[in-house]
């Protein structure tokens, strides 16, 4: 056998909790930064604290780990998207499920916000747009404040059903515990809920999926010229300014998924052109109308080929406060999309300098028809009278219950940029059941999380049993006087892997492809397994507030042909 050292750098610094082996368990990259300089260790070095050399230096390989994901829902709060949020509600346990799953064992946070943004068109003090910032408050206690109730049809709807179908919990009994950040460091309550390592930032018996069922929901008395893509460059914003409350939410190592949910177009407007929603009445229906319909949003910033009424294809176009289209982004009256995609593309790019398949990823449920692409978008001026006085354009899809929903054209543009792959990312929102859209935008995330897989063939050093013994050394070199010490196996205590007594952190291997065992506990994950990689490391922290630095080196096999022939 041949000795190679296996490096992975880690500054571990957020939450790590005790993990459960069959629900989750601890990860070594939660929370974390990966670098590649004077933190590898060599076979030999780790007794002696000597020369560390960099990462990816001789036979050295780096590892880097993926399980963490930061979500963002973007939840339109207009008047008619009651039916729509308690579908999502209803349907959210098929997400969490797989995130949570043993093959997954995901460290996420879920951030929600609303499309309001504000318009000139929804006065403050009615609407009181969230403009981006987390709203994390069970819906229960929002039904009194009049958040589900639409005052624009008469008599007034009331949509509290969107909350109680499957919520009752109200926020004394979802009281969010406290919780560290990278970004900061100081324990407190923060505008999320989370998941890291198995632990959960929610009262003890409360699941993520019962909390999602309470904070998801919205309520229908926000702005109805909504501004899903603004919101989201807002909350953005907002995470990045140490003055915001959601500050330290997005996680330099971590995914980042943004999943809208809106029934109507992207309005996201320049207030240096807000002209178009009061004296100038280019997009409107009629030069003579009182106030414009949400059709000024379509005329504004889409342009369909053909004379119509029904159009092949329409695409986002830049109009100026004439409504001439090719306008400069300066002269566009919604802001253009190149503003919203160099945003997160930006991020992307910071991510990928830690982990080069960081990916952002974006999910839409809107007016798309159901089995959309297969069943391709429609256009048309066609039909109902009314609906195209309010939207400009007939409906992209109708639900069962009769329901439609306007073609989501920018944002289609803006989630077919961040598209991976082939992945389908844009789903109806007129489908009578969320799960299948959960569960595929949950199965895009769980393609894209990477475990703690060794990069090579880990050597048997015991060909005789049924599983690869390996001869691995995890070590915590201290962050301040430098000097290692070795990571023991964690040992099992009433089914969770926890570290030995007086230890600050423990290791498990993951050894078994699959089925060799009747345990899934010690199962590879499976993209360890499909790639013919044979361990898989999990690093658990005895108190979340410990900062490790950790290194591994393994015997690797002499003959990975034979050991590993799947590599």
């Amino acid at each position: 056998m041949r000795i190679a050292p296996l490096a992975l750098a880690l500054a571990l610094t957020a939450p790590l909790a005790l993990g459960c082996k069959g629900g989750g368990g601890g990860e070594s990259a939660t929370d974390s930064t990966t670098s590649g300089a004077d933190t590898s260790t060599s076979a030999g070095d780790t007794e002696s604290g000597g020369d560390l050399p960099s990462c990816g230096d001789g036979d050295s390989i780096c590892i880097t780990p993926l399980r963490s994901v930061d979500v963002l829902f973007v939840i339109d709060n207009s008047g008619s998207m009651a039916e729509e949020q308690a579908l999502l509600a209803a349907n959210f346990a098929s997400f969490i499920e797989i995130l949570e799953s043993p093959k997954v064992r995901a460290d996420y946070r879920i951030g929600i916000t609303t499309t309001d943004s504000g318009n000139p068109m929804c006065p403050g003090s009615a609407t009181t747009p969230e403009g981006g910032q987390l709203v994390l408050s069970s819906c229960v206690d929002r039904i009194p404040l009049g958040e589900f109730v639409f005052t624009g049809t008469d008599p007034v709807t009331d949509a509290s059903f969107a909350c109680t179908e499957s919520c009752s919990k109200g926020d004394a009994e979802l009281a969010i515990q406290p919780s560290f950040t990278s970004a900061d460091g100081v324990e407190k309550a923060r505008p999320w809920i989370e998941r890291i390592a198995g632990q959960t930032n929610l009262p003890a018996g409360v699941s993520m999926t019962e909390a999602f069922q309470c904070f998801g929901p919205q309520g229908v008395a926000g702005c109805g010229f909504e501004s899903p893509l603004e919101s989201l460059d807002r909350a953005l914003a907002r995470m990045e300014s140490g003055s915001e409350a959601s500050y330290g939410f997005l996680r330099d190592e971590a995914l980042l998924a943004v999943i809208f949910l809106t029934d109507e177009v992207d309005c996201s407007y320049n207030p240096a052109h807000s002209e178009i929603f009061t004296d100038n009445k280019v997009f409107w229906n009629d030069p003579g109308d009182l106030y414009p319909t949400s059709a000024a949003c379509w005329r504004a910033g889409v342009a369909c080929a053909g004379p119509g009424p029904d159009y092949p294809e329409c695409w986002s176009e830049s109009h100026d406060v004439g409504g001439s289209p090719g306008a400069s982004d300066d002269d566009a009256v919604l802001w253009p999309l190149g503003r919203y995609v160099d945003r997160l593309q930006a991020i992307e790019d910071e991510k990928r300098l830690i982990n080069v398949e960081a990916e952002v990823i974006v999910s839409v449920i809107a007016g798309v028809p159901n089995d959309y692409p297969q069943n391709p978008q429609v256009f048309s001026e066609g039909g109902d009278a009314q609906f195209l006085s309010d939207f400009g354009i007939g409906p992209g899809c109708v639900s069962a219950s009769g329901g439609a929903a306007v073609p989501p054209v920018r944002l289609r543009e803006f989630a077919e940029a961040f598209q991976v792959g082939d992945d389908t990312n844009l789903f109806s929102i007129c489908d009578d059941d969320y799960s299948p859209a959960l569960a595929a935008i949950a199965e895009i995330l769980s393609a894209n999380l990477r475990p703690t897989c060794i990069l090579d063939c880990v050597a048997d050093t015991d060909p005789q049993t049924p599983l690869l013994d390996p001869d691995c050394t995890i070590v915590n070199t201290d962050l301040e006087t430098k000097v290692p010490s070795v990571v023991p196996p964690c040992v099992d205590e009433g089914g969770e892997w926890t570290p030995p007594p007086g230890e600050p952190a423990c290791h498990v291997i993951l050894v078994d492809p699959g089925g060799v065992t009747p345990s899934i506990d010690d199962d590879l994950s499976p993209i360890c397994a499909d790639n013919g990689w044979n361990a898989e490391i999990v690093v658990i922290r005895a108190d979340p507030k410990v900062k490790l630095n950790l290194t591994y080196s393994c015997k690797l096999s002499a003959d990975p042909a034979v050991d590993c022939p799947g590599l």
